[in-house]
């Protein structure tokens, strides 16, 4: 219990968000505010405490003006059955949240008014959390199913492109009915931002991703998945084929016969420890 406890020490409140808090003083909108910070809290606390049951290390946990976020220090090397409950660990607070607030609705403990704009606020916030856009829970989600299929450079690809058309395709038609809604800009001025610096970053999370496998935390890897290359490849072109959930043994070809192979540790060592970053393929299939 002591561990999940201290999650609390973790977590982080940014400035700006006490600005937002006396805003909604000044406004007689502190219940509002508060409702909404109360249900991000509880929303980003589903995260933390699923990662905590399965032994992530968690950074920090931060609420923001607009909502909040788990900072943790796993890139992507964990199983995806526990990555996939981590994130719906989130979106599935809000149903025990409402049907708390239903039942103290029943017996006349919260006033209906009240009732009816938690619930309001809940599905608000859940729905909007499982949209298909990077770094919301539903873009995570949609990062998750495409790495069953394709390589964690082209599963994170495809996942901020399709955000960046989505986030934007939503916007023009929010905005057509409610052009001049304050709270749809400011969001819409968050995501854009996530997703500039996530894509400029895009190959920085690949080789933290490759650097996490190097230092041996992919105890998650269940699936072996040969790739086959032929041995003029060069390495990075080879990493850039490897896959969440998979261990990857290297079978190199010379003119589409099995010449050798390699496990995949030795490719991450000769290119993290040997420096070994632009040689073919076949240069190291007899350097192990």
């Amino acid at each position: 219990m002591s561990e999940y406890l201290q999650l609390l020490g973790k977590l982080r409140i940014h400035p700006t968000l006490w600005i937002v808090i006396g805003i909604a003083v000044v406004t007689a909108h502190f219940i509002s505010v508060l409702m909404l910070l109360f249900t991000v809290l509880i929303h980003e606390l589903g995260h933390a405490i699923a990662a905590q049951h399965f032994k992530w290390r968690i950074k920090s946990i931060s609420l923001l003006p607009f909502g909040g976020s788990v900072e943790t220090e796993e890139y992507g090397n964990k199983s995806l059955k526990e990555d996939c409950i981590v994130i719906l660990a989130g979106p599935l607070q809000h149903l025990w949240l409402i049907g708390s607030a239903y039942l103290f609705y029943s017996f006349s403990i919260m006033p209906y008014e009240l009732y009816q704009q938690f619930l309001y606020l809940n599905l608000a916030v859940m729905v909007f959390n499982l949209l298909p856009i990077w770094p919301l829970d539903g873009g995570k989600l949609l990062f998750l199913g495409l790495s069953l299929y394709r390589s964690f450079i082209d599963a994170h690809r495809f996942t901020l492109l399709f955000s960046i058309g989505f986030a934007f395709l939503s916007l023009l038609l929010v905005s057509f009915f409610q052009p001049f809604n304050l709270n749809i800009w400011i969001i819409s001025g968050f995501l854009a931002v996530s997703l500039s610096m996530e894509w400029k970053q895009r190959y920085y999370a690949f080789i933290r991703f490759l650097l996490e496998r190097h230092y041996g935390r992919n105890v998650g890897l269940a699936v072996l998945r040969p790739i086959r290359v032929e041995e003029s490849v060069q390495i990075h072109k080879v990493l850039e084929k490897f896959q969440r959930g998979c261990k990857h043994p290297i079978i190199i070809l010379k003119n589409g016969k099995e010449r050798g192979s390699l496990d995949e540790n030795e490719i991450l060592h000769a290119y993290f420890s040997d420096k070994l970053t632009n040689v073919k393929i076949g240069d190291l299939l007899y350097s192990y």
